[in-house]
């Protein structure tokens, strides 16, 4: 151990690094729900055993741990610590705002300049000095002079209002500060800033430390709320609406001392605090910060009086965005900042503006008139409800650079696709659309065949249930399977078509789709499982998790439109059980029988498919019972539900790489996992689960992403 201590900062900072990038999610994952339970490390990917990433809180502990070494470990491991935070309890929540936030009532303005301006000087001259002694004249000197370039000119006062000399005291020094609530870190880049000019005239090319600034808020790169609850907490209803934990002013705080924020997370039982001034925050980063009419390069005049022009001149120094999630988003508060915000920037100056107008403007508009938000590369907006169209629509056109958007439950538009389409900067790689009732086949169909926007696709949902079906119609979606650049390049690995008019026919025209993982094929009552059988066997046998809830007549149980009585009769639940095991599960999962008396070591054959998770409705789930052989039923926290086949999993084993096994053995630790979850019953946690609803924004992991938390229960435990 004493050799790591001679180890330069870089180094330790490298190995921090690791460890902290050990609990992120790999890009090619197995699908499986992450097991924690300790079996080695993977050889390649994708791998469910061992775990392909570390679970996070063991991260965090080995990184708190490495900060009770030494102070050198403590300043290698302390920014990856706080690289990622995840609000969880509202009095960890309160901590952090006291951890992060500069509370201006405790500690003043010219209170830390001296502070820091002090600390910052002697470092500067112990670095320089081979001794490490500081020459307490030079401080001096260098402090003054530093103090002078940071204050504020004195201003000219007539000689007959000042009082005599013997009675006047000298008053305080007042800094140049740009802002009376300036962030911190602005204030120690400042003066940073302000050291370096000075030595420079003295002795140029001479090294100055950076200042130590104790509040970790500069570290912080990526802030959510999925976690965020506070029922169970015994409040009253006045308690909730005018005590809450999360508030606007709160949020602004502590967003104004993250200027390497690139991942925020929101949720429902925050919503109330999205206010104005948080928008501002977290969108007018970086480039955008200059509003619009304003010159895209260079800085123009700035008015120091106007507390507006300030803070945009602090979010200029700021990183901006790459990924924003609004999930569930729909509080009063939310829409009508998110709604001034896009007035005030995006839109023109007059009132009862309609989408065609908005449409209209973005086409006919100069690049300096308009504001553009170049740095998110993905937003996810589903279930943002109450987003009217005409300020959906310019707020999505505002991000040129998406490769990851998700419309889910919006009140997104054909029109907002057609000027989507013409976009030239956009590339999507996932795209979720379900359940969007302002759009038309016509609308998807264009989108998806003529623009570019959409030829690389890889994950696409087109989820629609009984209560939002599908607007596709059946010329429109053999079109789609058939001529859509990113149906013809096969590289989807996510797709799903639910409640689409699916036939026969429309699947014949279909592209192989070679590389698709995951397939939603649920809400078709009238799609034979033959057809579906067929389908995956010779266009997409490397298929392994499939939705078939309240899809084939063979499947439903007795339960459809046309009979009478809501309880399923027992002989139509036995046959629809024979009828999924005989016609689905045995042709695509069952390898072929083989035996050989020369060698009957041999390897047996492959199965057709990988096709091992089947997700089906509650009736037939009921109908299952324990299973048949190696399938089991497991349950999510939520209304969904899934037949697994506990025998198969993507196994990593040293010498032999990765590979989809479907022979492991009864003892085999994956197999004990996942016959544990069945065991389970739904007494899970949000994450478990296969073939989510929800895009994973943070992470860009896109719908092959897993998230736990509220986001994992959208994704795995919610019907809709």
């Amino acid at each position: 151990m004493s050799i790591v201590h001679d180890y330069p900062l870089e180094l330790l900072s490298r190995i921090c690094a690791h460890i902290y990038s050990a609990c992120l999610p790999p890009v090619e994952t197995s699908l499986d729900p992450l097991i924690i339970t300790e079996h080695g490390v993977p050889v390649s990917l994708p791998s469910t055993l061992p775990p392909s990433y570390w679970p996070e809180q063991d991260s965090r502990h080995t990184l708190s741990s490495l900060c009770l070494v030494n102070h050198a470990w403590y300043e290698a491991a302390k920014p990856w610590l706080w690289r990622k935070l995840e609000v969880r309890l509202p009095r960890s929540w309160l901590s952090l705002v006291d951890e992060i936030a500069w509370d201006l009532e405790e500690e003043t303005v010219d209170q830390v300049m001296e502070k820091t301006v002090k600390a910052a000087t002697d470092a500067a001259l112990r670095s320089a000095s081979s001794s490490f002694v500081v020459n307490k004249d030079a401080e001096k000197e260098l402090h003054a002079t530093v103090i002078d370039s940071i204050a504020l000119p004195e201003e000219s006062v007539p000689l007959e209002l000042l009082s005599p000399v013997a009675s006047r005291e000298p008053s305080p020094r007042r800094f140049r500060t740009k802002s009376k609530s300036p962030a911190r870190w602005e204030l120690v880049r400042t003066i940073s800033d302000a050291i370096q000019t000075v030595l420079d005239s003295k002795s140029p090319g001479f090294y100055v430390p950076i200042p130590r600034d104790p509040r970790p808020g500069r570290f912080v790169q990526h802030l959510d709320f999925n976690h965020f609850r506070t029922i169970g907490m015994r409040r009253s209803v006045d308690d909730g609406a005018n005590s809450r934990f999360v508030t606007g002013d709160r949020v602004e705080a502590i967003l104004k001392e993250m200027p390497n924020l690139t991942v925020f997370g929101a949720t429902e039982y925050m919503d109330g605090a999205l206010t104005l001034p948080v928008l501002n925050e977290l969108l007018l980063r970086g480039a955008p910060s200059r509003g619009r009419g304003r010159p895209s390069r260079g800085r123009a005049f700035i008015n120091v009086s106007d507390p507006e022009e300030e803070d945009r001149e602090r979010r200029r120094e700021c990183v901006e965005l790459e990924a924003l999630d609004f999930t569930g988003c729909v509080s009063a508060v939310f829409v009508n900042a998110l709604t001034e915000f896009v007035t005030t920037n995006l839109l023109p100056s007059f009132e009862d503006i309609s989408e065609r107008d908005v449409l209209h403007r973005f086409a006919t508009s100069s690049l300096d008139d308009m504001l553009f938000l170049p740095g998110l590369q993905r937003l996810g907006l589903r279930g943002v409800k109450s987003v009217l169209p005409h300020i959906l629509t310019p707020f999505v056109l505002a991000f040129p650079s998406l490769t990851h958007l998700d419309l889910s439950g919006t009140r997104a538009s054909s029109e907002l696709l057609a000027a989507l389409g013409q976009s030239p900067t956009v590339r999507l790689q996932s795209l979720a659309l379900s359940r969007c009732i302002r759009l038309t086949s016509a609308g998807i169909r264009s989108f998806l065949i003529d623009s570019p926007v959409t030829s690389n696709l890889t994950e696409l949902n087109l989820y629609g249930d009984m209560t939002f079906v599908s607007p596709l119609e059946e010329h429109d979606l053999k079109d789609i399977l058939s001529l859509a650049p990113c149906f013809i390049q096969g590289n989807l690995v996510y797709l799903d078509l639910s409640s689409a008019p699916l036939t026969q026919d429309v699947l014949d025209v279909c592209q192989p789709l070679q590389k698709l993982r995951s397939l939603g094929m649920s809400h078709v009552p009238d799609l034979p499982l033959k057809v579906v059988s067929t389908f995956i066997l010779s266009k997409a046998p490397h298929v392994e998790v499939l939705a078939l809830v309240g899809t084939t007549p063979e499947l439903d149980c007795g339960l459809r439109p046309g009979n009478t009585g809501p309880v399923a009769q027992r002989g139509t639940v036995r046959q629809s059980c024979v009828a999924l095991h005989s016609r689905l599960i045995n042709p695509l999962c069952t390898p072929p029988f083989s035996f050989s008396l020369l060698n009957p070591d041999s390897r047996k054959s492959q199965a057709p498919t990988s096709l091992r998770v089947v997700e089906l409705s509650q009736v037939m789930l009921g109908g299952l019972g324990g299973g048949a052989g190696s399938w089991r039923i497991v349950r999510s926290k939520g209304g969904r539900g899934w037949y697994v086949d506990t025998s198969s999993g993507w196994v990593s084993q040293l010498g032999e790489g990765t590979c989809l096994r479907r022979d492991l053995g009864l003892d085999h630790p994956l197999r004990r996992e996942l016959q544990a979850l069945a065991d389970a019953n739904g007494n899970v946690s949000s994450g478990v689960g296969w073939h989510a609803r929800k895009m994973e924004v943070l992470h860009g992991r896109g719908m092959l992403g897993r998230e736990d938390g509220l986001y994992g229960a959208v994704s795995f435990a919610y019907q809709g």
